[in-house]
């Protein structure tokens, strides 16, 4: 037990107190639930898999093609600012949300499933992406980890998905608050899913869960990894509803399915039983959101211990509540796009990469540590 206390302080000297706890803090449901090693690969691509239901969104991922181009960097910045909403302090992290609606505003389009435009900014949008990751994230935590959390356990998880949303361009009077809520609201989304040719391709390529991987990672350990992804990917498949599988054309069975619930349990549960294997995780899977998530898995105690909403620190620090931040960027944008037939320019995302991360596999890590 000393050596692992050692260890864990030798760790933790290595990183800055952040300035606060966020909006959230240890006594939060979310950092209960989104600290769990099932967050790392089967909460996330569970649901960014999911997404791709969406037509417009799907349009978004791959007319952009940074899924495909730049896999790592694309993994690594948006787990960075899933981190920066769960466990940063208050104050870059409003900053990172204010400049994400400058790199939503190049993602706009035509949607070739649909015939309809998309816009990444558009509060349903931005929802879905929202509520995917939330439930996502909960529904793994409770099959392949500790359980179901208590009702009053629960209520608060949503109230805090509300509190997050606050950071994006939605409502946050239209983010549901109760397990039944949330059902509903997928239900009522399932009219407007479709999920083309291009979708399945993404779906696919992220599933082979490699893009989780360093990608300089040495060819034997990534051949000695596959019988574990192979796991995790099963995994993920279990936990589609049926309707889901079929749309991704993804074919698995019950044995199958139950099969896989016990090996998960277990991995994830040794992983979080010890500090020092959550930090060596977190430290291979998630590089770029490291700097952020070691405090919390290490315990080091914030400069100051105080929690606020994102309304407050929107005030605060003096940004614009999300919907309204950046309106005559968004408007070049959309006049670029669908007025002159150009494209988006690239402002917010160069702009993004001292904040969320860079684009660029051998400087991503140097650009937000400048």
């Amino acid at each position: 037990m000393s050596g692992l206390v050692l260890s864990r302080r030798k760790l933790a000297a290595q990183f800055e107190p952040h300035a606060d706890y966020g909006f959230f803090g240890p006594d939060s449901v979310t950092w209960k639930v989104w600290s769990y090693p099932t967050s790392y690969i089967l909460g996330f691509a569970r649901s960014v898999t999911i997404e791709h239901l969406d037509p417009n969104l799907a349009a978004a991922v791959i007319q952009s093609g940074g899924v495909k181009y730049r896999p790592h960097t694309r993994y690594g910045r948006t787990l960075r600012y899933f981190g920066m909403v769960m466990f940063g302090a208050t104050e870059p992290t409003a900053k990172a949300a204010d400049v994400l609606v400058k790199v939503h505003s190049k993602a706009i389009g035509h949607d070739p499933v649909t015939g309809g435009e998309y816009d990444a900014n558009q509060p349903s949008s931005q929802l879905w992406i929202h509520m995917t990751a939330w439930h996502s994230i909960l529904y793994c935590y409770e099959k392949f980890g500790p359980g179901r959390l208590s009702q009053a356990e629960e209520e608060q998880f949503w109230a805090e998905c509300a509190r997050a949303a606050e950071l994006q361009t939605i409502d946050p009077e239209t983010v549901p608050r109760t397990r039944a809520a949330v059902i509903e609201y997928f239900e009522e989304w399932r009219p407007r899913l479709a999920v083309s040719e291009g979708a399945q391709d993404m779906v696919d390529f992220i599933l082979s869960l490699e893009v989780a991987l360093p990608p300089d990672m040495p060819k034997w350990q990534k051949l000695a990894l596959k019988p574990v992804l192979a796991v995790l990917r099963r995994g993920i498949i279990a936990t589609y509803p049926r309707y889901m599988r079929k749309m991704f054309d993804l074919k698995q069975g019950r044995v199958i399915d139950a099969l896989v619930v016990l090996p998960n349990k277990i991995g994830h549960a040794i992983i979080h039983r010890s500090p020092v294997l959550t930090y060596l995780m977190a430290k291979l899977l998630a590089p770029a959101a490291f700097p952020i998530v070691a405090p919390v898995i290490l315990g080091i105690p914030p400069v100051s211990p105080i929690t606020m909403t994102p309304r407050e620190a929107q005030e605060k620090y003096g940004y614009a509540v999300p919907n309204e931040a950046h309106p005559d960027l968004r408007a070049r944008q959309r006049e670029r796009v669908f007025d002159e037939g150009a494209a988006p320019s690239d402002e917010g995302l160069i702009e993004s990469q001292q904040h969320i991360g860079g684009m660029d596999p051998a400087t991503a890590l140097k650009a937000v540590s400048a």
